[in-house]
């Protein structure tokens, strides 16, 4: 099991994406937890590392945890994302191994990987995409 926590920032219906260099795919801007990190200050930690933003803790909301298949990964390996929406400041912009950074739809999900689809039906039924 990878354990990732991700940002799902969301304006006028879109979701903010990113793909790192050499990689197919899109996913929710986030990463994996370092030992003794909570949730949110992985969070935090990860946005200021691939997107040069300063996440705010205290206006972090659980949105869920997600989990499907890990992409690019052996069969039966799987990821749990779970996602938090939380107000940020400065400038969105890719960082480290970030190569580019998308705003998508429900219409972009055949460009994102299996669990951000997930998230991606969660968004629509909750008439956030």
């Amino acid at each position: 099991m990878i354990d990732k926590v991700a940002w799902l920032h969301i304006e006028n219906g879109r979701v903010l994406v990113a793909r790192s260099h050499g990689k197919d795919s899109y996913y929710l801007p986030g990463g994996k937890r370092e030992p003794g990190e909570t949730d949110v200050e992985t969070l935090v930690r990860e946005i200021r590392e691939e997107l040069s933003v300063d996440v705010d803790q205290a206006s972090a909301s659980l949105v869920g945890v997600f989990e499907a298949q890990a992409h690019g990964r052996a069969e039966g390996e799987t990821v749990r994302m779970t996602c938090y929406t939380a107000s940020f400041g400065g400038e969105l912009k890719p960082a480290n191994e970030i190569a580019e950074l998308a705003w998508f739809t429900a219409a972009d999900v055949d460009r994102v990987s299996p669990v951000t689809r997930i998230i991606f039906d969660h968004l629509v039924s909750a008439g956030l995409l």
